[in-house]
């Protein structure tokens, strides 16, 4: 089967690797010059353990999975990454029910690694940490994203396949029993595919209605949430990545670390209603507020504005979180297409997993044409 890929981030990576694994010939149409240049490389390169997402859930499913498949490929191909483990902080008595009920849809999820911490403990690990409690996941870590996305790039090279850049899709149609992609671009044009994956994060929105014949109202709308980050300037506090209790459109203002030993904040939940990248420096006076309650020695003067990223939500401020979307031909009906719709956190994490779902999609007998 030929297959057409849309997008070298994380996902679109992952899923020509595992496409072409499997005997598939894999193209992937990138509409910039290099892989990951999106979503994928706008994160905080955390390896989630999967105690958030409702059981039974897209996000949820694939989340434990692909993390213990991530942790498995890191190893087999060297990519640098750091089982560093995280405490979910509660500061107040109320934040403490809270993170019971985390411990308890973790374990109902199949989370390995979870235990609930008194003050005394959480001194012992992070003595700045100020806290009535924590849950910790052990199995919680950190990644070098980029690298883990050239593992991909080259595993999918080994296997055949290729990445077609500065290729944007400009419209996907039915031609005597396969796809018509026609592409912009330098070498614009047009190819036969038998089947399109739609990986293209913030643009899958755009490639869906690029796509003749799929249902406009199976399109959802696309939400932008950007997630702002801020460094910090002197030796890191903590050994662990810290948490609070989640907030509405995020998990709220963590500690992130990287594996050179930085430290930074973030992200926040900025709703915004254009793409931009531009970080507000002011936005730096509401990181310390909210840092200080689980961290009262964080001194003044000390963060400064470093980057930011885009989560493509589908739904808004107030609403319920929607769950990842994997749009294939046993629900719409058309032969060979797939989409990914509201990728966003644990994305990373669960790319393997997701990958492996798309493929067993093209593998199944398609509806007829």
């Amino acid at each position: 089967m030929e297959v057409l890929v849309v997008g070298a981030g994380v996902i679109g990576l992952a899923t020509a690797r595992a496409a072409a694994a499997r005997g598939h010939d894999v193209v992937i149409a990138e509409r910039t010059a290099a892989i990951g240049t999106g979503i994928s490389s706008r994160n905080s390169e955390v390896i989630h353990g999967g105690m958030y997402y409702p059981t039974g859930s897209v996000r949820a499913r694939h989340c434990v999975a692909g993390r213990r498949m991530l942790y498995a490929f890191c190893e087999r191909h060297g990519v640098a990454h750091r089982k560093c483990g995280k405490l979910i902080v509660a500061t107040t008595d109320a934040e403490r029910a809270r993170i019971d009920a985390i411990l308890a849809l973790g374990r109902a999820n199949g989370v390995d690694g979870l235990r609930l911490l008194e003050r005394n403990e959480v001194a012992t690990l992070e003595p700045a940490l100020r806290c009535v409690g924590a849950l910790q996941s052990s199995e919680t870590g950190i990644i070098d994203g980029h690298a883990y996305m050239l593992a991909l790039h080259g595993a999918l090279e080994a296997e055949g396949g290729a990445i077609a850049f500065g290729t944007p899709v400009e419209r996907v149609e039915r031609h005597a029993g396969r796809w018509r992609v026609t592409f912009g671009g330098s070498d614009a044009g047009a190819m036969d595919f038998d089947a399109v994956v739609n990986c293209a994060g913030l643009g899958a929105q755009t490639v869906a209605r690029a796509c003749v014949d799929y249902p406009p109202d199976r399109i959802p709308p696309l939400v932008l949430c950007k997630g702002n980050y801020f460094s910090y300037a002197s030796r890191p506090a903590f050994r662990h990545l810290i948490y609070p209790v989640p907030v509405d459109g995020g998990l709220g203002v963590h500690v992130t670390l990287d594996l050179a030993g930085r430290m930074r904040f973030g992200p926040d939940v900025e709703w915004i209603e254009t793409e931009n990248y531009d970080v507000d420096a002011a936005r730096a006076q509401s990181f310390y507020a909210r840092i200080r309650s689980y961290w009262p020695a964080l001194p003044d003067d000390t963060l400064s504005a470093d980057y930011c990223g885009i989560r493509p939500k589908l739904t808004g401020p107030g609403e319920p979180a929607a769950d990842f979307v994997i749009d294939g031909p046993d629900s719409h009906g058309l032969p060979g297409l797939i989409h990914f719709f509201g990728i966003e956190s644990p994305g990373l994490t669960a790319s393997l997993s997701l990958a492996d779902a798309a493929v067993a999609l093209l593998d199944e007998r398609s509806p007829a044409a």
